[in-house]
C-alpha cells in the first residue's frame, strides 16, 4: 500500500469517524461526566468496535453480517435498545443530583458505553464493507491488511480523543457542566429519536 493511498484511507476513516451520530453523543457525555478520562477510555473503546469491524471487513465476514438478514436486523435491535437504555440513563442522571463515582469504575462504564455503540451499529459493517472494498485485495500482503486495520482504530480514536480534550479544557468545561442536565436531556431526546427511527425501519422491512 502506497502512502497516498494510505493517506485516502485514512481521509474516509476520518470522514467516518466526523459524522455527527450516537457515538459523538456518547464520548461528550463520558467527558462532560466523568472528566478526561473516562472520555479517552469512551473514545478508546470505540476505536476498539470500529477496529474489529475493521478486522472483520479485512477477513471477509463483515459481509456476512451485511448480507445476512436475520444478523443485521438482530443488531439493528439489539443497537436501538441500547441506545434507548443509554437514553433513559441520560435522562436520569439530568434531573438526579452529581455523584461522585469511582474514577475505575467510571471509566469502565465509558469504556463498556463506547464499545457497545460501535459494536451495535451494524451500519459500521456495511460501512467498512464498501470502504475497503476499493482497498482489500486477495494478494494484499500481512501487513498490508494489518496496516488497514490500525489505520481504522487509530484515527477513530484519535477523533475522539481530540472532541474529549476540547469538551474537557478548564475554560470550555465549566460552562458546558453548568448546562450539564440540559446536555443530558437534549442527547436522551438524539438518542431516543436515532433508536426509535431504527425500530420502524426494522419494522417496516421485517
Amino acid at each position: 500500500m502506497t502512502f497516498w493511498v494510505w493517506l485516502s484511507l485514512s481521509g474516509l476513516c476520518l470522514a467516518g469517524a466526523a459524522s455527527p451520530g450516537p457515538s459523538l453523543a456518547v464520548v461528550i457525555s463520558a467527558s462532560l461526566g466523568g472528566g478526561r478520562a473516562r472520555g479517552l477510555a469512551a473514545a478508546w473503546a470505540h476505536a476498539l468496535g470500529v477496529g474489529l469491524y475493521a478486522a472483520l471487513t479485512v477477513f471477509g465476514l463483515s459481509a456476512i453480517i451485511a448480507t445476512s438478514d436475520r444478523l443485521f436486523v438482530a443488531l439493528q435491535t439489539l443497537g436501538a435498545l441500547y441506545l434507548l437504555w443509554l437514553a433513559l440513563g441520560l435522562w436520569r442522571s439530568a434531573d438526579a443530583a452529581p455523584t461522585q463515582e469511582d474514577g475505575t469504575a467510571g471509566a469502565r462504564t465509558a469504556a463498556r458505553d463506547g464499545f457497545a455503540i460501535a459494536f451495535l451499529n451494524p451500519k459500521l459493517a456495511v460501512f467498512m464493507l464498501a470502504l475497503f472494498s476499493q482497498f482489500v485485495h486477495p494478494e494484499a500482503s500481512g501487513a498490508t491488511q494489518a496496516a488497514m486495520v490500525l489505520t481504522a482504530f487509530f484515527v477513530d480514536g484519535l477523533w475522539y480523543t481530540v472532541i474529549t480534550l476540547a469538551v474537557t479544557r478548564e475554560n470550555w468545561v465549566r460552562r458546558l457542566r453548568s448546562h450539564a442536565g440540559t446536555i443530558d436531556r437534549i442527547f436522551a431526546v438524539l438518542l431516543t429519536l436515532v433508536a426509535i427511527a431504527i425500530l420502524a425501519r426494522v419494522i417496516i422491512e421485517l
